[in-house]
C-alpha cells in the first residue's frame, strides 16, 4: 500500500537559494557569473569543480548522518531524542547549521518504509547529508516520488514487499527530514564507527537502503549513494 505525501502547507517563501525550472536566485546569478569568469581565466579547472562537488554530495555531508544513524542504532536514549526533536538530537553530535534548523527524522520499520522529497524545490538537511544530489532536485523525481513512489524506488533497485507501507514526505523551507533506516541483520556487537559504514546517502533519503552486513568489510567507507 502506498499513502499519500505528508500533508505540508508549500506555499511559503524560502529562506535559501533554490531553483525553480529556470529561476535563479541572486546569489546563484552571482556564483555562476564568477565561475564562469574563473573557468574562462582558467584559474580553476571543472573537472576539479565537479569532483569537490561530489566529494561534497556523496562524502563528506553523509558521514555526518551516517554517525548520527549509527548512534541510534547503538543508544536507544539517543533514537528517542532523535524522533522526538531531530535538531537538538543532531546538534548533540555538533552537526547544526543553515538547513537543519528544523530537522524532523522519521524511523523506517518492518511495516513502513519513508521516502522524502522537495516536491517545489531542493529543500534537504545540508547539516547531515551534504549537497544534494543531482536527482534530488530534478523535476522528474520531485513529481514522480509522490505519484508513483515504488516505481522510483524500483530504479534506485529497492523491491519493497507489496504490503510494506511507503510513506512520503515533502520537505519545506520550515521543516526537513531525514530517514532512520533499520539496521542491517548480522550487525551484533558491531562498533559505532563499523555500523556507520553501512549507512548510505540514499537511505536516508529513502532511496536506497544501508548496506548489507555481509557484504561490507568494516573499514571501507559506505555512505555514496546511488542515482536513478
Amino acid at each position: 500500500m502506498t499513502t499519500p505525501k505528508h500533508p505540508h502547507d508549500h506555499d511559503h517563501d524560502h529562506d535559501h537559494d533554490h531553483d525553480h525550472g529556470s529561476e535563479l536566485s541572486e546569489a546563484a546569478i552571482r556564483v555562476r557569473a564568477l565561475e564562469t569568469v574563473l573557468l574562462a581565466k582558467g584559474y580553476v579547472n571543472a573537472d576539479a569543480l565537479d569532483l569537490i562537488v561530489e566529494t561534497y554530495e556523496t562524502k563528506i555531508g553523509p558521514r555526518c548522518g551516517a554517525q548520527v544513524v549509527a548512534r541510534a542504532w547503538v543508544d536507544a536514549d539517543y533514537k528517542a531524542r532523535l524522533l522526538a526533536d531531530g535538531t537538538a538530537a543532531v546538534a548533540e553530535l555538533s552537526f547544526s547549521g543553515r538547513q537543519g534548523e528544523h530537522l524532523k527524522v522519521v524511523e523506517n520499520t518492518d511495516g513502513v518504509h519513508n521516502m522524502v522529497v522537495c516536491t517545489l524545490c531542493s529543500c534537504y538537511p545540508w547539516p547531515v547529508l551534504g549537497l544534494p544530489p543531482v536527482w534530488y532536485k530534478s523535476a522528474p523525481y520531485r513529481s514522480r516520488a509522490v505519484l508513483e513512489p515504488r516505481a522510483v524506488l524500483t530504479d534506485f533497485g529497492v523491491t519493497l514487499p507489496p504490503d510494506k507501507t511507503v510513506r512520503v514526505w515533502d520537505s519545506t523551507a520550515e521543516i526537513r527530514y531525514l530517514v532512520l533506516p533499520q539496521r542491517p541483520a548480522g550487525t551484533v556487537g558491531w562498533s559505532e564507527a563499523q555500523l556507520a559504514e553501512l549507512v548510505t546517502r540514499d537511505s536516508m533519503i529513502g532511496t536506497g537502503l544501508p548496506m548489507a552486513a555481509q557484504s561490507h568489510t568494516p573499514g571501507a567507507a559506505g555512505t555514496d549513494g546511488a542515482g536513478a
